[in-house]
């Protein structure tokens, strides 16, 4: 990581994180900025330590990654990383690099002084276009939120304060992508043109759940799947299989096996779907902390109370199926086992994210379901050279 410091203009100072203790005081500034906002909710601490820890994240093994804080009088008013993924794919629009993490006050010197860091520092390293915002991988969160501010995030989505996207904006950025998050209350069955597309194609095909007792096998199942479904994506970057293991990992204490499903065309594994449990509900007043109580709250809410909503993060069929009857129903399937499986368990809300705007097909597929666009994500992209 770079040492030096940027003296950004008179009164602020870019401070690389270097140590834990600046590592802390990245993770709790957006909880500083956003007190204010009801539909905010900060994530576990402990959670974003790991994330953000190259001896817990496998992102680190193929990364480069430069945190840094923006500091006015003493005080820390705004943050950013930069990010170089050794696996992003050439577009043939020159060498690209990431920014994310983007945090601030409405203010913007701040935001120039970081984004002028962050760009520097892609620049030294070859890069001639910035883009995001990727925390820190285009497989986890990704985008700055730009509508849908009126409701809270779903488990693993972001949420952004409103003045975010034109202080962005105002530093030279404009849209490379919108995607898209899409929600539906599923207190009644699924359409009925969907149901009958479902129950059709079922013949030849095998619906089967999470095997819990062959965890780490099904993971690099659904790791192969995800990447074959997900290469013709814009902007698609492989997810290792130590990174699907390691958020499986994080992941397994709420994993339904019974909403996440595998399915089998004429014996051959052929796609997934992955529904979670909306933690952020159970989570949404701690503050971040799961000490002293915070571990009996969390545990109450999920396994005694019960929650209310789900999302589905993944759903993936592996390509070769693409132009098959089979396979193009099989995404009905899925997601009529899925949420009714779902509504079994109590769930009465469902949602799906993130989407790109121009999958059509999914988009189509989601709508078709019973869903509307809530929430909308936007990826910038800046020529750096």
């Amino acid at each position: 990581m770079d040492g030096s410091q940027a003296l950004a203009g008179a009164d602020i100072a870019i401070v690389p994180v270097q140590t834990k203790a600046e590592l802390e005081r990245f993770i709790r500034l957006p909880m500083r900025l956003s007190a204010h906002d009801p539909n905010y909710i900060a994530p576990l601490l402990m959670e974003r330590r790991e994330a953000l820890s190259p001896k817990h994240n496998p992102f680190f093994a193929h990364a480069e990654v430069q945190l840094w804080l923006a500091v006015r009088g003493g005080r820390d008013v705004g943050r950013i990383s930069a990010q170089i993924d050794e696996l992003t794919p050439d577009d043939g629009r020159g060498p690209v690099g990431h920014f994310g993490m983007i945090a601030a006050e409405d203010d913007a010197e701040i935001f120039s002084a970081l984004f002028r860091t962050a760009e520097d520092w892609l620049r030294a390293r070859g890069k001639t276009r910035a883009i995001g915002p990727f925390n820190l991988s285009i497989n986890e969160e990704v985008g700055l939120l730009i509508d849908g501010f009126d409701t809270p995030p779903m488990v693993l989505m972001g949420h952004d304060q409103p003045y975010v996207a034109a202080q962005v904006e105002a530093q030279g950025y404009a849209k490379a992508k919108d995607v898209y998050a899409w929600v539906s209350p599923h207190t009644d069955d699924l359409p009925h043109k969907i149901v009958e597309l479902a129950r059709r194609g079922r013949e030849g095909v095998r619906i089967r759940q999470l095997d819990m007792s062959r965890y780490d096998e099904e993971v690099a199942t659904l790791t192969q799947i995800l990447n074959d479904a997900w290469s013709g994506n814009w902007g698609f970057t492989p997810t290792t299989e130590a990174e699907t293991r390691q958020l499986a990992k994080a992941m397994k204490p709420v994993i339904d096996p019974r909403m996440t499903l595998f399915a089998e065309i004429d014996g051959e594994s052929a796609g997934f779907i992955v529904l979670l449990p909306n933690v952020n509900e159970a989570i949404r007043d701690l503050k971040g902390e799961l000490l002293p109580f915070g571990w009996a709250k969390l545990l109450y809410r999920l396994k005694v109370k019960g929650l209310t909503s789900v999302r589905m993060p993944l759903l993936g069929v592996r390509r070769k199926f693409h132009g098959t009857r089979k396979g193009q129903l099989l995404p009905f399937i899925l997601i009529d086992q899925g949420v009714t499986a779902a509504r079994g368990l109590g769930y009465r809300t469902f949602e799906a994210s993130w989407i790109l705007e121009d999958n059509t097909a999914m988009n189509a597929i989601i709508r078709a379901v019973g869903s509307q666009i809530y929430k909308t994500y936007r990826i910038y992209e800046k020529s750096i050279a």
